[in-house]
C-alpha cells in the first residue's frame, strides 16, 4: 500500500532588500528628516540616518537631480570650511484643501513642505445646485492665482464636507443639507474642472486628522474628536487610524440615543431627537435663552456665559449634556483621549472643558483626558491640507 504522496518545500532564506529598494527607504527617510528639522547638511543627514558621507552625498545629488531638495546656503561659525544645506524644495508640489459648509466654501493652497501659500472664502448661499462643481473650481483657481501659482500646479484636492462618502458606492451619505454635492460622478466632475485629483472626506474626520498631525492629540493613538457647532458630530481614531465604519458612518452621533433627549423613532428625519437635540446649536440656544443669555448663534452665547453673573449654571448645564455624549461613546470606545472642537467649545474656552471633564469623571467608568483643539482657524481646513500633503508626498517621495 502507498501512503500518501508529501511534498517537502525547501526552507527560503531570507530575502536581502534589492539595492533600489534600499535607495527609496533611504531617500524617503532623509526627506521626513528635511521635513521635520529644516535645512540639514550632507554631515548632519548622515548622522542622523546613519549612512556613511559617501551615501548621504549620493543621495543628495539624487534628490536634487529629482527636484525634490534644493540647497539653501551654508553653515557659518563652526570650524572648518562651511557646509553646504539643503531643504525640501517647496516647488516640488503643490496640494489644495476645501473646506465645505451649506454657507461657505474655503480654500487653502499649500507646497509640500506644508507653507500655506494662500487661502479664499466663498459664499455659497443660493448656489444652484447644477453650478456647484463649476463655482468650486473657480474658489480653487483663484486661491492658485492669489498664491502666484500658473494654472494647473496643484498635484491633489481634498474636500471636507459634512457628511461621508460611501466606501462601496462613493455617494455622499448624511449630507442632505448640501445640494449639488450629490451627483454620481461628483469626483471625475471635480477633478477634471479643479484639474487635479480629489478626494472627498467627512469634516470631522480631518478635523481629527488636524489635531492627530498638529494639534491637541499629536502623539496620541487613541482619541476621539467631539465636534459641536450647528450640529453634533464625532471622529474616531483607533490605532493610529481613522475608524470610518462599514458605511462611513462612523462618528455620526447626531442621531445617537442618549439621556435627556427624546429618541428618534425616523432617522431619516433631520435633526430628530437624540445627542442633536441635547447638544446641537438649537439645544444651546434654548438653553442660554432659559438661563437669561443671547446670541446670534451657539457660539455667541457661550462667549457670553464666560463674563455674565447667569453663566455659571449654563455652563454647568451645558457641560453635563456634552458629557453625557461623550459618556456613551466613551463607554465603547475607551479612548486615552477626548478633543473638543468647533464653535461652540472652543467659545467656552477653558472653563467649559475643566466642566466637561469634571462630569464625565461622575458619569463614565472610562475617564479620558479632555483637551480643547489647538488649531487656530478652521481644523477642517488644516485636516484637508494635512491628508492632501500626506497623499502627495507618498507619491513624490517614492523615488524608485
Amino acid at each position: 500500500m502507498i501512503g500518501p504522496v508529501t511534498t517537502q518545500k525547501s526552507p527560503r532564506s531570507p530575502q536581502a532588500g534589492t539595492p533600489s529598494l534600499l535607495r527609496a527607504i533611504n531617500d524617503r527617510a532623509a526627506l521626513e528628516l528635511l521635513l521635520a528639522n529644516g535645512p540639514l547638511s550632507r554631515t548632519q543627514i548622515g548622522s542622523l540616518t546613519g549612512l556613511s558621507k559617501p551615501t548621504a552625498s549620493q543621495l543628495l545629488a539624487r534628490l536634487e537631480a529629482a527636484g525634490l531638495v534644493v540647497p539653501v546656503g551654508t553653515t557659518a561659525g563652526g570650524p572648518g570650511p562651511n557646509a553646504q544645506l539643503y531643504q525640501v524644495n517647496p516647488a516640488a508640489g503643490y496640494v489644495a484643501g476645501l473646506d465645505v459648509t451649506s454657507t461657505t466654501v474655503r480654500v487653502a493652497v499649500a507646497d509640500i513642505t506644508g507653507v500655506t501659500l494662500a487661502e479664499h472664502q466663498v459664499s455659497c448661499k443660493g448656489w444652484p445646485a447644477a453650478t456647484t462643481v463649476e463655482r468650486v473650481a473657480e474658489a480653487v483657481a483663484e486661491t492658485v492665482r492669489r498664491a502666484q501659482l500658473p494654472a494647473g500646479s496643484l498635484r491633489e484636492a481634498v474636500i471636507g464636507i459634512g457628511g461621508a462618502p460611501d466606501p462601496a458606492t462613493g455617494k455622499l451619505r448624511y449630507a442632505s443639507h448640501l445640494p449639488g454635492w450629490h451627483s454620481p460622478r461628483l469626483l471625475e466632475e471635480l477633478a477634471t474642472a479643479i484639474g487635479a485629483p480629489v478626494s472627498i472626506e467627512n469634516d470631522v474626520n480631518l478635523a481629527a486628522v488636524a489635531e492627530q498631525s498638529v494639534g491637541a492629540a499629536a502623539g496620541c493613538e487613541d482619541f476621539v474628536l467631539l465636534w459641536a457647532e450647528e450640529g453634533i458630530g464625532a471622529a474616531i481614531v483607533l490605532a493610529g487610524r481613522l475608524h470610518r465604519g462599514f458605511t462611513g458612518g462612523a462618528g455620526e452621533v447626531g442621531y445617537m440615543p442618549v439621556p435627556g433627549a427624546p429618541v428618534s423613532l425616523n432617522s431619516r428625519r433631520k435633526h430628530s431627537g437624540g445627542f442633536q437635540d441635547l447638544a446641537g446649536e438649537p439645544a444651546v440656544l434654548a438653553l442660554a435663552r432659559a438661563h437669561g443669555l443671547r446670541g446670534a448663534d451657539a457660539a455667541q452665547a457661550v462667549a457670553a456665559a464666560l463674563d455674565a453673573p447667569e453663566g455659571e449654571a449654563f455652563l454647568a448645564e451645558l457641560a453635563e449634556r456634552l458629557a453625557v455624549g461623550l459618556a456613551v461613546i466613551a463607554s465603547v470606545v475607551d479612548p486615552e483621549l477626548v478633543v473638543l472642537s468647533g464653535g461652540t467649545p472652543t467659545a467656552g474656552g477653558e472653563r467649559l472643558r475643566e466642566l466637561v471633564q469634571q462630569a464625565l469623571g461622575r458619569m463614565s467608568i472610562p475617564r479620558p483626558e479632555v483637551r480643547l483643539s489647538a488649531l487656530p482657524g478652521s481644523p477642517v481646513l488644516a485636516g484637508a491640507l494635512q491628508r492632501a500633503l500626506a497623499s502627495s508626498r507618498d507619491a513624490l517621495f517614492s523615488t524608485r
